[in-house]
This record gives structure tokens, sequence and C-alpha cells, in this order.
């Protein structure tokens, strides 16, 4: 899990707080450099961003405009933002445009356990997706957050079940908009035999939820196992239209996207064999006891090349 001092629960806290803030940056990159990226379409999430200031001792929310230019200076194509309203979009829409970006995806949280609240939930995610499509998303992540962010408690069956069908619905609903909803998950929802992970699965109809495959989240909630995140990958192969990669070495996230303890050669050959092309998202984060050798930019350039090597065949 987590730290307290760069936990996903604190990143969604401060980035609520920040919202809708105007920030100014000045670091561009120019359309040439943007032409000489490889063919295939390399997208980064905005946690493992938030994380890395962090280690530096800055915001990223407070220096957007910098931050995404230094996105764009790794040779990336696309970012995948943490959305919370509508309005931060307002304010996304145009340094996306000044750096040469994409944001073919949208991440957002969701309440959909809870059957007084799930409506609710799903008219939010719903009203965030209808902006982000007006720039040019395609897929909405969500995650339905658990009872308690680090807690020990669990779904039971009855809200399971309301999960499921809430996250169906949602589903139908952006379908018509034209968007695909793409479920992901972290490790709480491999607790209690992936109780959790796999209802989401077989209690919903994959034309309306499909998957965001999150690499590392699924070997870290199984135990550290690659056996498990193989088997997850057999299971529901057929239903991944993202997937979000990082890497560990001894089960400590690497500083930058490379060989370790999963074998994503392995899983993208897999991907490959049997037609599967998702949306690729670099999301390494780093954690307590990650390396501390270089800087931002430079850790973003190596996890970008190296992903790029291993997903070429994606374009």
């Amino acid at each position: 899990m987590l730290d307290n001092k760069i936990s996903r629960r604190g990143f969604v806290k401060d980035l609520a707080m920040a919202g809708g803030a105007i920030v100014m940056g000045t670091q561009t990159v120019g359309t040439a450099q943007r032409k000489r990226a490889h063919k295939l379409h390399l997208a980064c999430n905005q946690y493992p961003w938030t994380v890395f200031y962090q280690r530096d001792n800055r915001n990223f929310n407070n220096e957007l405009d910098n931050g995404l230019g230094e996105l764009a200076a790794s040779v990336m194509d696309g970012y995948e933002p943490l959305a919370n309203n509508p309005q931060e979009l307002d304010r996304l829409g145009p340094l996306l445009k000044k750096h040469s970006l994409q944001m073919r995806s949208l991440y957002v949280n969701s309440v959909l356990h809870e059957p007084d609240k799930a409506d609710e939930s799903i008219e939010y995610v719903l009203a965030i997706a209808e902006k982000a499509k007006s720039i040019g998303t395609k897929i909405i992540v969500t995650n339905p957050s658990p009872i308690q962010w680090g807690g020990p408690q669990n779904k039971n069956d009855a809200q399971l079940k309301v999960q499921a069908a809430a996250l169906e619905k949602l589903g139908r609903q952006l379908k018509e908009m034209g968007l695909t909803l793409s479920y992901h998950n972290h490790d709480i929802e491999l607790r209690n035999a992936a109780r959790e992970f796999h209802h989401m699965m077989v209690g919903t109809d994959p034309a309306y939820v499909t998957l965001c495959l999150d690499a590392h989240w699924i070997y870290r909630g199984s135990g550290n196992s690659a056996v498990a995140l193989f088997d997850v990958l057999k299971l529901y192969s057929l239903r991944i239209t993202e997937l979000h990669l990082r890497q560990s070495k001894d089960n400590i996230w690497t500083e930058t996207f490379g060989d370790g303890d999963i074998d994503y050669p392995a899983l993208a050959k897999y991907l490959l064999n049997i037609g599967v092309r998702p949306h690729i998202v670099l999301e390494q984060a780093i954690e307590s006891g990650s390396p501390n050798t270089m800087s931002i930019l430079e850790a973003f350039k190596q996890s970008a090349q190296y992903a790029r090597r291993v997903f070429d065949g994606f374009a």
C-alpha cells in the first residue's frame, strides 16, 4: 500500500482542493518534436506526475502548464487526468492544445455500491464525461471506490450486486454518448478470492463494461503473483480496452518503467497474438523505498522509451 505522504487518497484530496485554479507556465514543446514520436500513441496518467512532483516538494496541479510541458517533452502523446468536476476540464483543455497532447481517456472515481448514492454518482460521472467528450475523450475509466480508502472493510454480497448493476447502467449510458466505460481496480478488490474484481467482470455485460487492466495492482493484490496476473489476462483479455503500465523490482515500484517483476514483453505478446490492442497508458509511480536517482523528466523519458519498445506492435 502507499505510504501517507504519497497516497492516492491524499492525491485525490489535493486535486479536489486545487481544482479550478488558474496556473500559468512557460514550457512548450514544438510540433516538430511531437512529430518525431513513434507511431504508437502513448499516454500517461496524472497520478505518477503528482507523486514525482511531491518527491521534489512541488505541486503538479499548481504547475500544470509547466508539468504538461514536461510530459510532452518526454515524448508522450496523451494525458489521462483524474477529474473531480467538469470545471477542471475547462482549465485543462487549452493547456492540452498548447502542448499538443490528446486526452483519449479520463479517470474518475465513483461510489456505486450504495443504493442511495449510486444514481447520484452516475450523474456525476456523466457530467464529467460529457465535457471530456468535447475535448476528444473516448474512454472513461472508473474505480468504484472502496468503503474506506486504506481501511480493512470489504463490500458484502448485496453491495457487490448493487455495484455491478450500477456499473453496467453507467456503461450503457456512456455507450449512448459514444463513449466506452473501462473498469479499474486497485489491490483492495483482490481481497477474499478477488470476489469484488471478478463480480464486476462476470456480473456485467461486456458490451457496456470493459476492463482497464492495471497489471501491477492485479499483481500486488494477488500477493505479488505474476501467475495470478496472467490468469486474469487469460480470463478477461477480450474485454481489455485500456492498459495501465507500472513496474516493480522485489515488489517495490521502480523509478522507471523497465524490466522487473512483471514480464511485460510476454503480456504484450499475448495481447498481440489474440488481436487485442488497448489504449496504452503509462502509470509508473513511486512509493516509499523507490529509487531516487534522476530528474522527473529523465525518468519519464526512459519509461516512455521502454514502453514504446515493448508495445510498438500496438501502433
